[in-house]
């Protein structure tokens, strides 16, 4: 189950908002979130749902918008408002392909470009549990000419959501 909502909030809320929609998602799997719901963590930190080992999750927010994942199998999500993107992280996290993507795209798009990648790949570490110590520039992807995601990652499905223009939402759900 995927749950993306576009909020009005203090920043200091988004991390509670993002866990109303893991509450929301866990319901209707008739899990209920209070207070005698155990969370633990994976070796790299990756939260998870103590005694529910067919129950995986993962939350993101970030100015305006939070999602969240819930899936039996493990998963990462990411999200992220369209902004000013930063050359620096192009050069230190993308692969060369995904580089000359930057540099093909025009410029009137890079920014939205920028966050389509960068996302896809936050899923991704996220989903394998290993967050951003995972060297970045190897994983890499595109889009085909009708809007896919290509990637040479096995073992994962990948979904995009790009709303108004103005936010990314990827997701990456591992195959078994």
């Amino acid at each position: 189950m995927l749950m993306i909502s576009l909020i009005d909030k203090d920043k200091k809320e988004y991390h509670a908002h993002a866990h109303s929609l893991l509450r929301e998602c866990l319901r209707h799997r008739g899990i209920i979130y209070d207070d005698s719901l155990v969370f633990s963590s994976g070796e790299h930190g990756k939260p998870a749902l103590s005694g529910y080992t067919d129950v995986h999750f993962n939350l993101s927010h970030a100015a305006g918008i939070a999602a969240c994942i819930v899936s039996s199998r493990e998963c990462g999500i990411d999200c992220e408002m369209v902004r000013e993107y930063r050359p620096n992280v192009i050069r230190r996290a993308f692969s060369e392909e995904e580089k000359r993507l930057m540099e093909e795209t025009p410029e009137s798009e890079r920014s939205l470009m920028f966050f389509r990648l960068w996302t896809l790949k936050e899923a991704y570490v996220k989903a394998i549990g290993i967050g951003i110590s995972y060297p970045l520039d190897t994983a890499s992807f595109s889009f085909s000419e009708d809007g896919g995601i290509v990637t040479d990652i096995s073992g994962c499905t990948f979904r995009q959501y790009i709303i108004k223009g103005k936010y990314v939402v990827s997701v990456c759900r591992l195959d078994a």
